[in-house]
């Protein structure tokens, strides 16, 4: 089968990031399948082959500090020379298409309307939910028009691929008639080595926590930080490290330079990060309080699963329920620095028990979130092999 993958952020190993759709595309390639992907950079326009991916790069320049305006004249762009890349090639039998931007959907109905090509439309962040939530999206008729996109962009959709179950609650709610499937993001156990540290914390030997990725205002990374302001006061022996890129990461940086509990690294490649939470005890994962941001499914957050540590995120939903019920991190008040302390401290104060917590981390990655297991549920979809259950813990089971 031929398939065009379109993302407009596909990003290699050697970029860093998030990888998801290297991930997949690659394991498609294995399958025997032809991959062809479409996606943008920020210099010339080239074809280059990735691992055995045909990828297509357009010449659209994005940032994370872009403005709204300015991102959305990116989104137009990539849709505009998606669709004339797309037109030139030949026999392709389906298009899987990633989301965000939302405006991916253009590009996939028009594949569908002009050369009859069905296409999967994989869903990763509630758009325009997430945008009108947090009071980007303000104007009536807009919001009204962006939802009826998202509304008609599911229903098109052969199939749709949603990251977690909240959001494909979300989306069965908006179009009962799509056919939705889970597959969230992945942990590479391959690749990270679960190298567990544990010892008696000192100001020789700090508790190291990390948080890795996109530094936004959707992450709202002031609860991390306030609550290593409080761990400094208390004087505990605990370090925290912010590893990342994004429109916020200067100004917090300027903000919080007296903290010396506190250490920012620009961002980097898979190993970077490989190494950094090599030497990372837990890993902090963070957004802003609004609900819909729940709902998501953070690639930080399963790295950090098969890096095998303790998971701390400030925010409710599936994945809340999820680390507390197979023992592997916390939950924070986000608005409460101190009850940050006071959780931190039980694994402070108990090696043993941050040690069963990390190895049950791991566990849950290698049982039901390792890469391998989600590129073999793609695969599944696309023969219509298998059906997706999920129980009670939200973990996803293969049923004949």
């Amino acid at each position: 089968m031929k398939i065009l993958y379109v993302h407009q952020y596909f990003k290699t190993p050697q970029e860093g990031g998030s990888i998801r759709s290297y991930y997949l595309a690659k394991g498609l390639v294995d399958a025997g399948h032809d991959v062809v992907m479409l996606t943008t950079h920020n210099q010339k326009r080239g074809v280059v082959d990735v691992d055995g991916i045909e990828v297509h790069y357009l010449p659209v320049s994005y940032k994370n500090e872009y403005g709204f305006l300015r991102r959305i004249f990116s989104f137009l762009r990539f849709v505009k020379l998606a669709k004339n890349e797309a037109s030139a090639i030949d026999k392709v039998d389906l298009a899987y298409v990633m989301t965000t931007p939302l405006t991916a959907g253009f590009i996939a109905t028009y594949l569908k309307k002009t050369f009859s090509i069905p296409y999967y439309f994989e869903v990763g962040d509630l758009w325009p939910e997430a945008p009108v939530k947090m009071g980007i999206i303000r104007n009536k008729f807009l919001k009204k028009w962006l939802y009826s996109l998202e509304k008609k962009f599911y229903f098109e959709a052969d199939k749709v691929i949603a990251l977690s179950p909240a959001i494909r609650n979300y989306i069965e709610k908006v179009s009962p008639h799509t056919k939705v499937h889970v597959i969230p993001n992945m942990a590479d156990c391959n690749f990270f080595d679960a190298d567990l540290r544990i010892g008696d914390y000192s100001n020789r030997n700090n508790f190291q926590i990390t948080y890795c990725g996109a530094v936004g205002r959707a992450n709202q990374l002031e609860f991390f930080l306030e609550a290593a302001k409080e761990t400094k006061n208390q004087k505990l022996p605990v370090h925290f490290n912010i590893l990342g890129a994004g429109s916020e990461f200067q100004r917090l940086k300027s903000q919080y330079r007296k903290l010396w509990n506190v250490s920012f690294y620009n961002h980097t490649d898979k190993n970077g990060v490989k190494k950094l939470l090599n030497e990372s005890d837990a890993v902090y994962v963070s957004f802003k309080d609004v609900s819909v941001l729940n709902t998501g499914s953070p690639n930080k957050f399963f790295d950090s699963l098969a890096a095998g540590k303790l998971t701390i995120i400030n925010f409710k939903g599936w994945l809340k329920n999820m680390i507390e019920r197979n023992k592997c991190g916390f939950y924070h008040d986000p608005h409460s620095p101190k009850n940050f302390v006071r959780k931190l401290n039980v694994f402070l104060n108990n090696p043993d028990q941050l040690q069963r917590y990390q190895k049950n981390g791991r566990k849950l990655a290698e049982l039901y979130y390792d890469k391998e297991i989600q590129i073999t549920k793609l695969l599944k979809i696309l023969n219509n092999e298998y059906k997706f259950e999920v129980n009670d813990s939200e973990v996803y089971i293969l049923t004949a």
